[in-house]
C-alpha cells in the first residue's frame, strides 16, 4: 500500500482494540509505527509483540498531545499520518456529573482538535499529512442510553469535516472512521444496548482497520465498515421526525420494566 509505505505513523488509543487493529495493519503495509496509550504496561507489551515503537501519554491535555508529537517526531524523523483513536464512554444521561462531561468532550473531541493544531503548519509548509479520526456511527446517528459519548462523537465527525472542508485542497487528507458494533471494550460495557449495536453485526477490529486501510487507498473521507451505517444517516437526514419517533420506539423497549417469569410463562 504505497500510501502508507515507509510512512511515519501515529496510533492513539493502541494499547488493543481498534487501535492495536489499525496499527498493526500499517506496519503490514510498510508504514514505521508509534503506538500510544495511557496504559502503559498494556502499550509496551504490544508495541513489543507488533514491533512498534511505545509512547505512553495522556491525550486529553495539551501537555500529553505535545509530548506525544515531540517523541513520535523525533524516532519518526517526522510525522506523516495521525490516527486519533483514542476515545473513552463514560456516563450516562442527565445524571452524569460535569468532570465526566468535560473528560469525554477532552478524549473524544479536544484530543483531535490539539494534535491538528500542533501538526498542520508544520505539514503546510512541507509535503502534507494524513489526519485520521476514529469517531463512531454514535456520531453520525445517536447511541441510545449514552449521552456524552453521542454528543461527543458528533463533535470529533463535525471536526473532522472541517478539517478536510479547511485543509483539503492543500495537502491534508482527512478520514473520519465510523464504525458501529465493534468486538471492544466499549462493546463490552455497553450493557442493554449490546444488542442493538450489533443489528448490522459485530466487525471484528482488524475489519475496521481494513476498512479504514482501503479507504485511504480510495481518498474517501467517511469511512463506513458497516454500510448500513450510510442508510441511516440518509434516512435521518430525510426525515428528521421520523427518524426521531424510531429513537424514540427504541428508547421506550429499554426503558420498559423486565417482564416477570409469569408474564414470559
Amino acid at each position: 500500500m504505497e500510501a502508507l509505505r515507509d510512512k511515519g505513523v501515529v496510533v492513539t488509543g493502541a494499547a488493543g482494540g481498534i487501535g492495536r487493529a489499525i496499527a498493526e495493519a500499517c506496519l503490514a503495509a510498510g508504514a514505521r509505527v508509534v503506538v500510544n496509550d495511557l496504559d502503559a504496561e498494556r502499550l509496551l507489551a504490544t508495541a513489543t509483540e507488533l514491533g512498534a515503537y511505545a509512547v505512553p501519554a495522556d491525550v486529553s491535555t495539551s501537555d500529553g498531545i505535545a509530548a506525544l508529537i515531540e517523541l513520535s517526531t523525533a524516532h519518526l524523523g517526522g510525522i506523516d499520518v495521525w490516527v486519533g483513536n483514542a476515545g473513552i464512554q463514560g456516563g450516562l444521561g442527565l445524571e452524569t456529573p460535569d468532570e465526566t462531561w468535560q473528560r469525554a468532550h477532552e478524549v473524544n473531541v479536544m484530543a483531535h482538535v490539539r494534535a491538528a493544531r500542533l501538526l498542520v503548519p508544520a505539514w503546510l509548509e512541507g509535503r502534507g499529512g494524513r489526519f485520521v479520526v476514529t469517531a463512531s456511527a454514535a456520531g453520525l446517528l445517536t447511541m441510545i442510553g449514552a449521552a456524552p459519548y453521542s454528543v461527543t462523537k458528533h463533535g470529533a465527525v463535525a471536526f473532522a469535516e472541517w478539517l478536510a472542508a479547511t485543509y483539503g485542497h492543500r495537502g491534508i487528507d482527512v478520514h473520519c472512521l465510523c464504525p458501529q458494533g465493534v468486538d471492544t471494550a466499549i462493546y463490552r460495557n455497553a450493557g442493554e444496548v449490546q444488542g442493538l449495536l450489533a443489528a448490522d453485526g459485530l466487525l471484528t477490529p482488524a475489519e475496521v482497520a481494513a476498512a479504514l486501510l482501503e479507504a485511504i487507498e480510495q481518498g474517501r473521507h467517511q469511512v463506513l465498515p458497516h454500510p448500513q451505517v450510510r442508510e441511516y444517516a440518509v434516512a435521518r437526514a430525510t426525515d428528521t421526525d421520523a427518524w426521531v419517533r424510531g429513537m424514540q420506539r427504541l428508547q421506550r423497549r429499554y426503558d420498559a420494566p423486565p417482564r416477570s417469569t409469569e408474564e414470559n410463562a
